[in-house]
């Protein structure tokens, strides 16, 4: 049985790898940014067209069995301005006009938690909204927060996931995986994540090869009989190199002497808060949230747990989930870490296609 996909903001293809592992046949994609979707034409396929979801025909999307993707979710990031109303915040009801006209037997949407507190200008909360407005054309409607360390994926991501079905009430997999390893397997490591890849190297467009053999279920899970790009060490200043030399593994900010250059350190240190600021990652338990800023200390927990630098990009795609052959096309550092950053690991979705396969029927 073949199940056509219609992917939605594809970013460089995390969502669709997952369910291209499970079976399922992608016949068309989106994205407004040309490195992300070189990327994707790189590792997936040509059916990926680079333009503005607001400016193309809807009409002319293919019919599909399930549609996937997440609107761009700066507008609704605990981080940021949270402007629900801005142009980004808009994209979440241009994916539902889709839905309509598409009318897929089911669709998968990812977003980040603060959707669920975003507001509108009314003091509307967007979540419920989208819930009323899914179920007005014809879905019945499940969400979660699935946390990917759960599912064994060694970085603590937590994403909103709605899931809606025509004819069925969707349910969520349940944790393969736990802190503590009772009743279930051990959160995944940053080591077992890690710990067989080569040293790092300075050249941004060199490649290296494997030294070990695999040491962990993970590792065999991503490795693939290829040489690996992307594995450079990402340049730090004085100052970054002063921070990495002084923060433990599992530690931040508080490990940094107080005459540091740094007021934000420094205030901090007084103040508290932001506590995976200037992080170094711990060997034993999976890494926070991969962001978009991994090339900098101070914008999460980013420093290797045992060498002195900050985590490569092929790292950050480890952490992630990503096969080792996953390639990043980009005009810019910058565009690979966006591509990395913005990603929904491909595991993760792996769980949710396979799970969502008992409720597809052929027509």
């Amino acid at each position: 049985m073949s199940i056509n996909v219609v992917s939605l903001f594809s970013g460089g293809g995390g969502l669709d790898l997952g369910f291209i592992a499970e079976g399922y046949n992608i016949i068309w994609a989106i994205d407004n940014n040309k490195n992300a979707t070189e990327t994707y034409k790189a590792n997936i396929g040509d059916h990926i067209m680079c333009a503005d979801i607001n400016q193309i025909d809807i009409s002319k999307i293919p019919h599909a069995d399930v549609v996937i993707g997440g609107p761009p979710c700066q507008s609704f990031s605990l981080a940021g301005n949270r402007n629900v109303e801005d142009e980004r915040g808009q994209l979440v009801w241009k994916y539902i006009h889709i839905i309509e006209q598409v009318q897929p037997k089911a669709f998968v949407f990812e977003n980040v938690t603060g959707l669920l507190s975003a507001q509108n200008s009314q003091g509307e909360k967007i979540i419920e909204l989208l819930k009323i407005a899914f179920k007005k054309i014809g879905y019945t409607i499940e969400q979660q927060v699935m946390n990917a360390a759960d599912y064994g994926i060694p970085q603590r991501r937590k994403r909103v996931i709605i899931v809606g079905l025509k004819d069925a009430k969707f349910v969520f997999p349940k944790p393969t995986h736990s802190e503590d390893g009772i009743d279930l397997k051990r959160y995944v490591s940053v080591e077992e994540a890690l710990g067989d890849l080569p040293e790092a190297i300075a050249d941004e467009n060199g490649v290296v090869n494997y030294s070990m053999p695999a040491q962990s279920e993970f590792q065999k899970f991503v490795r693939r009989n290829v040489a690996i790009t992307e594995h450079f060490i990402p340049q730090m200043s004085e100052l970054d190199e002063y921070i990495v030399r002084h923060v433990k593994p599992g530690g931040n900010y508080m490990d940094i002497p107080a005459d540091v250059n740094s007021s934000r350190i420094r205030r901090l240190q007084r103040d508290g808060g932001h506590t995976t600021c200037y992080g170094r990652l711990a060997p034993d338990k999976p890494s926070y949230t991969i962001n978009t800023y991994f090339n900098r200390p101070n914008v999460g927990c980013n420093i290797h747990y045992m060498e002195n630098r900050l985590i490569t990009v092929r790292e950050a795609l480890r952490l992630q989930s990503f096969p080792d052959d996953y390639k990043i096309v980009s005009s810019s550092k910058q565009g690979r870490n966006l591509i990395v950053g913005n990603a929904v690991p491909p595991m993760l979705a792996g769980v949710i296609a396979r799970e969502l396969k008992k409720y597809i029927k052929e027509d």
